[in-house]
Formats: C-alpha cells, sequence, structure tokens
C-alpha cells in the first residue's frame, strides 16, 4: 500500500498551524452557538425527543452524502471546498439571528439550521483531515491528531461555560452573530496559505466517473477486511454513543436536578477530559500499533457511561468525574483512528475511503436516536447509559479477538 506522501517542505508547521489556528477559531464560536441553542430547545420544549430530533437532523448528511464527498473531495480543490463550507456557516448563523432579533425563531428553524451546517461540515472535516495527512510529517500524525483532541476538549470546556455566560447577558440572536465572526476568520488564513491537493493516478485513458471513483474507494474499503470489521464495531458504537451527548441535558435536568450551569459543568468536565486525552495521545502518541490505543479506550469509555447511567441523582459530583473519564477516552479513541487512517490509506484515495468508512458507522445514529428519544420520555434517561456503557465495552473486548481487527494496520491493500 501506498504511505501518506511526506510534506516536503522542511517547516509545515508554519502553513499547517495557520490554518489550524483560523479552523480552532471558527470551531470555538459554532461551538458557543450550538450550546446556546441546544438549551434554547431544552428550556422551551423539555422533550428528549426534540433533542434526539435535533441531533438526527445533524446526522443525516453525513449518512446519505458522506459517500459522495468522499469522492468530490478526492477530485475538487480542498481549499475552495473548506472556504464555502465556513461562508455557509456564517450565512446560515446570520439567518438564524436575524429570526431571533426578529422573535419569527421556531422549533424547526433550529432542525433546518443543523441540517444546512452539517452539509457543510461533511464536505468541510474530510477536507480539513485528508488535508493535514499531506501537510504533515508521518512521523507527527499522531501527535498533531492528540493536539486536536485536546483542543476539541478545550472547547467543549470553554464554549459551554462562555454560552452560559453569554445566554444571562445578552440574546441568542447576538450569540449567533459570533458565529459568523469566527466563521469569517478560518476563511481568511486559507485565502493565503497553499493547500497540497493528493496525485491523482493517470494512465492516458479519460478521467473516471464519479460513480467509478466512488466504485474504486468501495472495492478499496471491502478489500480491507480488518477496516470493514472496525466499520461494523463502528456502527455498534455510534448506535449506542451518540443519544449519549444529544440526552445529556436531560440526564441533568430530570435525573440530576440541575440547570444551565450544571449542564455547562457536565460538558466541561467531558472537555477537560478530552484535553487531558489529547494531551497525552499528543506526547505519548499511543502504542505502536493504534489499534490497541482504540480497544483500550472504547473499554474505558463504556466502562465510564455504565457508571453514569448507575449513579443516583445526589451523586453529580462523581457524575463529572464520569464524564472526565469518557472524554479523555474519546480523544484516545478519535485521535488514534485518525491517525491510524491518515498513515494507512493511498493519499488519492482517503477522502472517499474515509467518508465511505464513516456513512457505514455514522448510518445507525438516526437509529440510535429514533429509539432513545421515545424510551428516554417514557423510562428516564438513566437506562440509556447503562445500556450504552455495556455495549461499549463489549464491542472494546472484541476488537482484541478478532484477528483482522488487531493486525488491521499490517493487512493493507494494494
Amino acid at each position: 500500500m501506498t504511505q501518506a506522501t511526506e510534506p516536503r517542505a522542511a517547516r509545515w508547521q508554519i502553513p499547517f498551524f495557520t490554518i489550524w489556528t483560523g479552523q480552532s477559531l471558527s470551531l470555538f464560536g459554532s461551538r458557543i452557538a450550538m450550546f446556546a441553542l441546544i438549551w434554547w430547545l431544552t428550556a422551551t420544549t423539555g422533550s428528549a425527543t426534540v433533542l434526539a430530533l435535533a441531533t438526527l437532523f445533524a446526522t443525516l448528511p453525513l449518512v446519505f452524502l458522506g459517500p459522495l464527498a468522499g469522492v468530490l473531495i478526492d477530485r475538487w480543490n480542498r481549499r475552495a471546498v473548506m472556504i464555502v463550507s465556513d461562508g455557509l456557516i456564517a450565512i446560515l448563523s446570520l439567518g438564524i439571528a436575524v429570526l431571533f432579533w426578529t422573535g419569527a425563531i421556531q422549533v424547526w428553524h433550529v432542525y433546518v439550521l443543523m441540517l444546512a451546517r452539517e452539509i457543510g461540515g461533511v464536505f468541510h472535516w474530510p477536507a480539513m483531515q485528508t488535508t493535514t495527512a499531506l501537510m504533515v510529517p508521518q512521523q507527527h500524525l499522531a501527535r498533531v491528531n492528540g493536539v486536536n483532541q485536546a483542543m476539541y476538549g478545550g472547547l467543549n470546556i470553554l464554549g459551554p461555560a462562555v454560552g452560559a455566560l453569554l445566554l444571562s447577558v445578552t440574546t441568542l440572536g447576538n450569540i449567533m452573530l459570533l458565529d459568523v465572526f469566527t466563521a469569517l476568520l478560518a476563511i481568511v488564513p486559507l485565502l493565503f496559505v497553499a493547500v497540497p491537493q493528493p496525485p491523482r493516478k493517470t494512465s492516458g485513458a479519460a478521467p473516471a466517473s464519479v460513480w467509478a471513483d466512488l466504485v474504486a474507494g468501495l472495492r478499496y474499503l471491502l478489500g480491507w477486511r480488518g477496516l470493514l470489521l472496525m466499520a461494523v464495531i463502528g456502527t455498534l458504537f455510534k448506535l449506542v454513543q451518540t443519544p449519549i451527548m444529544s440526552l445529556l441535558p436531560i440526564l441533568v435536568t430530570q435525573h440530576f436536578g440541575g440547570a444551565a450551569g450544571e449542564l455547562a459543568g457536565m460538558e466541561s468536565a467531558f472537555g477537560i477530559g478530552v484535553v487531558a486525552g489529547g494531551l497525552l495521545l499528543g506526547v505519548w502518541g499511543g502504542f505502536r500499533r493504534r489499534i490497541l490505543t482504540m480497544n483500550m479506550a472504547l473499554i474505558v469509555s463504556g466502562l465510564a457511561t455504565l457508571l453514569l447511567g448507575l449513579l443516583p441523582a445526589s451523586q453529580l459530583g462523581i457524575a463529572l468525574g464520569t464524564m472526565l473519564v469518557s472524554g479523555a477516552a474519546m480523544a484516545l479513541l478519535d485521535g488514534a483512528l485518525t491517525a491510524l487512517m491518515q498513515s494507512t490509506v493511498a493519499p488519492e484515495m482517503l477522502g472517499r475511503v474515509w467518508m465511505l468508512f464513516a456513512s457505514l458507522i455514522g448510518i445507525t445514529s438516526p437509529l440510535g436516536l429514533a429509539i432513545a428519544g421515545p424510551l428516554t420520555d417514557a423510562l428516564g434517561p438513566q437506562l440509556w447509559y447503562v445500556l450504552a456503557g455495556v455495549i461499549c465495552v463489549g464491542v472494546g473486548a472484541v476488537g482484541y479477538v478478532i484477528p483482522d481487527i488487531i493486525n488491521v494496520e499490517k493487512a493493507v491493500v494494494g
């Protein structure tokens, strides 16, 4: 298999982290805006089904557009894709701000916003990740992804805290305007920094069609049994994991008796854990075989979720600890998986293979949300956390005993 092309520039850090900084600022604004919107949905409706539907609309683009987006990312100019995606975020957030200012906002408007934002995200995320694989030397990929996870964790700490603060001092329309400003900050570096494109294999024949490229990516994934089995395990994980965070406001308000401050505390604890796990991965780099890091993180995440579901209402302090551990495990899992994909999948195939992989995993998210929302409304939120914890521990343990999974980094395809 062709390994990811090593960047030729000796000082790769300057161009990469210039783009990275702009994208991080945009994510910060988005995190604040999403916290404010989710709390508005919670305060307005108090319904787990409404929150599950909001998350459902945020997952549908990945399921239905992911494979096509991966093919197009491998064909299109990735800098242009990121600029257009960030511009879409700015326009959508400005529209929602106007609706709040005029008092015309409805719940369905938030659904539309989340759906449209994620359509842009389906193209933006693989464009940034595949660009990272070409800008960062392979030996630094795990550490850079550790830094990314630490950054995501920092956003989970600051985003809810700043969001809760802003909700007490200003309007939701003004908060959405902040999202517009930070999206524009992400566009500016992209106007000046070169973004590499992967080489496309040519044989003198006419360029392959989009469909042919999609089929080629599917064959590549199907021919790599270990990666395909990882996707199967990932579908089980996402089936139970997606509702965990979307139902957190209900767990906090209905079980622990909290409000916006307690919800911000839970999400911030998760973020602190992500920072800790990301920094650990950034320094340590994980096990040499990245699949071992992933399996360990799955089991730890499952145990933390199981404990969260079993805690009595008086133990909010321990619940904060479980969120911290869960965040650290998630950082190790996501960082190790990203580095594994970036370092083993051929650069010219990475966009479509990655999005096929992500779509296969994400396709179960709507099912999980469809089950979890009504079940939580009927029986309370704790049951889902217990079920999710047991399943996560199980899929993590299975990853150790299936040869094709444990040897996934050895059995690569050509």
